[in-house]
């Protein structure tokens, strides 16, 4: 199996045991204005009319889309399952659901207006021809906004997980493939990944979300990290109970344990169409 065939093939069988983790986990987040990282996406390709999810899952963020009527909405998602809940959103009714992969999009040349990816775009192997692929799809001045996850807030209870889940990690066998092109995380990779498809320079924000809660809210966001996966049960009852000390001097006289990590908001415009002699035969 190639690299990207491996991956796709550990996100499909993480998705199908829990196929709306991604919105649990962040749905409830918060940045500094109020607004949900699904919300910061959506309201960047305020406007636009005809808009394609990639990694769409349980459809969140299509709903969030969906909301402010007239649009023509469309998502691909790998996980089969994730698809099945946003089937059963009301608002989703007449959008178009395609179970499939972001680097052959079922869709003909100049189909959307913008293209929009929540937390999925950075574990796409084979990037080139997903940024070809969403040239394709877009109409010339098109916009591509995708949410990429960023680092821990200092001093709070993600950074501690991820330290606590490293040191886990290094008494376990088990290993999750490597997913995606790390180039995606960051601006000037990104960049580099988009340009030769058409694209424009990206513009890049880095915004903070707040997803604290009570301790089970804060272990049940974090806990949804792929890195989990392959670890056995009673690893994953030790985590707890470490991470659940290891925050009790974090919790607040209301209960609650501040637990933050950053988005990295990118956009960028499509500012010539992809020379379609580049594509592959489809």
């Amino acid at each position: 199996m190639t690299n990207s065939a491996v991956q796709e093939e550990f996100l499909r069988s993480f998705h199908a045991v829990r196929p709306a983790v991604t919105a649990e986990a962040f749905g409830r987040g918060r940045g500094p204005d109020g607004r949900s990282s699904y919300e910061l996406v959506r309201d960047r390709v305020a406007g636009h009319r005809r808009v394609l999810d990639l990694g769409c899952g349980d459809g969140l963020l299509l709903d969030l889309l969906a909301r402010g009527g007239g649009r023509e909405l469309a998502g691909v998602d790998l996980s089969p399952q994730s698809l099945a809940l946003a089937r059963r959103r009301p608002a989703l009714r007449a959008a178009r659901l395609h179970t499939g992969r972001a680097q052959e999009l079922p869709f003909p040349e100049g189909s959307f207006d913008a293209c929009v990816s929540h937390l999925a775009l950075m574990l796409m192997g084979d990037i080139e021809q997903v940024a070809a692929e969403v040239a394709r799809v877009l109409v010339p001045g098109g916009v591509l906004v995708c949410a990429v996850g960023g680092g821990a807030v200092g001093g709070e209870a993600y950074e501690r997980f991820v330290r606590l889940l490293r040191r886990a990690g290094e008494h376990s066998p088990a290993r999750i493939p490597a997913l995606g092109d790390p180039r995606v995380r960051g601006r000037e990779g990104l960049q580099e990944v988009l340009r030769p498809a058409g694209f424009g320079d990206v513009e890049w924000e880095i915004v903070p979300i707040d997803i604290g809660g009570t301790l089970e809210q804060v272990w049940e966001s974090v806990s949804g990290l792929y890195d989990l996966a392959p670890m056995e049960e009673r690893a994953v009852v030790r985590l707890r109970e470490d991470f659940l000390a290891d925050v009790a001097d974090l919790i607040t006289p209301e209960g609650t344990v501040p637990c933050g990590f950053t988005v990295h908001l990118a956009s960028a415009g499509l500012t010539r169409p992809l020379r379609r002699t580049s594509l592959p035969p489809r």
